[in-house]
């Protein structure tokens, strides 16, 4: 990440772009589940976002325990993945659901109610994690390391919860696919 070399506008236009990205983000995702489109089967797409949810999930253990040890370049290329591999998550989950119908959960008795309490804080996370990621994302690479390490405190735990119940609400439903 670059160290003090970015100008104060250019900061200033980073945080307006994170403010845009963190409102339309959910909001473009919203409209798009309205679309269908017919004829394309994207069917495979649910196990592998599920596993790049996965493969995010043990990318940010491993940058944890890069910054931990002091190998800040090993921490920013694995965080770059991560950043990359939701992007990749977004676009695969987006497509997928424009082309198919949703999938109803079919467990019954207390299971339905934790894959509903799994499911609903998940999706409010996924969405209020994006600002978060993408602040703490902008602070290191001011170089603002304190103001860094303070927000990613909060940010790392939400996205990793993120990450992992995307891999469990798929293991869930993948039965009544």
């Amino acid at each position: 990440m670059n160290t003090n070399l970015i100008s104060e506008s250019k900061v200033k236009r980073f945080k307006i772009l994170i403010t845009i990205a963190s409102i339309a983000i959910p909001l473009v995702v919203a409209t798009l589940f309205k679309v269908k489109i017919e004829g394309v089967d994207l069917s495979f797409l649910p196990p592998i976002y599920a596993g790049i949810n996965g493969l995010t999930a043990i990318l940010l253990v491993a940058a944890l325990m890069a910054i931990k040890k002091g190998n800040r370049l090993r921490h920013e290329r694995l965080i770059n993945c991560c950043m990359v591999l939701s992007l990749l998550f977004l676009a695969c989950y987006v497509a997928y659901h424009m082309t198919s119908d949703s999938t109803p959960y079919g467990g019954t008795g207390a299971l339905k109610y934790v894959y509903y309490f799994i499911l609903l804080t998940h999706i409010i996370l996924s969405v209020a994690v994006v600002p978060m990621v993408l602040r703490s994302y902008l602070f290191a690479w001011e170089g603002k390391f304190e103001k860094h390490r303070k927000w990613t405190k909060i940010t790392w735990p939400i996205w990793f919860y993120v990450a992992v119940t995307g891999v469990i609400v798929y293991l869930m439903i993948s039965p009544y696919y």
